[in-house]
């Protein structure tokens, strides 16, 4: 029973809190897609 909470703390811990750190990540990476996209638009928009 040892070996598992041991097993837990040191793999699950790091695996949480990356899966955590990857979500917030990911929600950035999203927002500044969106941005991206509109400036893309706006831009092509000026060149017309």
């Amino acid at each position: 029973m040892e070996e598992w909470m041991n097993f837990i703390q040191n793999i699950g811990f790091p695996v949480a809190v990356s899966f955590y750190l990857l979500h917030r990540v990911e929600a950035r990476l999203q927002a500044i897609h969106d941005v991206l996209s509109e400036l893309s638009n706006v831009t092509s928009q000026i060149r017309q």
